[in-house]
């Protein structure tokens, strides 16, 4: 797998054939500072593009867009999202919300049960909604550079994760749900404050990128090595040297990167 890096984000249209004009509007850079309310009346919307403008609110109307599929609120001044967010029923692709002045996210995101792709990375985000498990359509989740200190323990009921990025937070620990990842195949945790990897990480069989640098390792789980699928264990500036047993032998593997 390729690994693309966590500042690039994933965009709508290179995921497959545009929608049809009828269905989008892309106001990107339109240099507005709130949502248009003509907007709001076009119930036949699919995708809706607001990203780098100076929004700082949206409108509890947005709720009328039932067939929104991707909203894209990127690279905004946005600092609370409605709850009435979680009636977007046709929400199935793309919500992004990176970038932005966000210091939670609603709860009722939880509603937003088959949508794919959540980027709320570049906020200020304290926690992440408790009801993050009941999105069971995430493909990928992007929370990187906030202010997370914990993951909710829902956050094994994902199971439909293939990528996880937390780059930039402040996490101390992993919830034991994450054992339950079985499709993940990227975990970023760069730059967070792990003393350690907890166990549960060593039983998700499709797992092949693992970034743990810049964390304060003390150590790394023996089972580590029993991962079938690793292809990389980044360990730059962290604790856990080429002394370590696990490392040596993941070392000779070619799995590891130290320098």
């Amino acid at each position: 797998m390729t690994e693309s890096p966590d500042e690039t984000t994933r965009t709508p249209a290179a995921t497959g054939p545009a929608a049809p004009d009828r269905g989008t509007a892309n106001l990107w850079r339109a240099g507005i500072s709130a949502v248009p309310e003509d907007l709001l009346r076009r119930e036949d919307l699919r995708v809706l593009i607001l990203a780098d403008n100076a929004l700082t609110r949206v409108p509890p109307d947005i709720a009328r867009l039932t067939r929104l599929h991707t909203l894209d609120l990127g690279h905004n001044a946005i600092t609370s999202l409605p709850p009435e967010i979680g009636a977007l029923s046709g929400l199935d692709r793309f919500l992004y919300v990176h970038d932005n002045r966000l210091t939670e996210l609603p709860d009722t995101l939880g509603e937003l049960r088959r949508l794919a792709y959540l980027n709320a990375g570049e906020n200020r985000l304290t926690r992440l909604p408790r009801t993050l498990g009941a999105m069971t359509g995430l493909v990928e989740l992007r929370a990187q550079h906030n202010r997370l200190t914990r993951l909710p323990d829902g956050i094994g009921e994902l199971t439909r994760l293939r990528e996880l990025w937390l780059r930039g937070n402040a996490l101390t620990a992993l919830p034991d749900g994450v054992a339950a990842l079985r499709e993940l195949r990227l975990l970023d945790l760069r730059e967070n404050e792990l003393a350690e990897l907890p166990d549960a990480v060593c039983g998700l069989p499709l797992l092949r990128r693992v970034d743990l640098r810049a964390n304060p390792l003390r150590r790394l789980p023996a089972r580590l090595t029993e991962l079938p699928a690793l292809e990389k264990l980044d360990l730059r500036w962290s604790g856990v040297g080429e002394d370590d047993e696990v490392v040596r032998a993941l070392t000779a593997r070619g799995c590891v990167v130290l320098t």
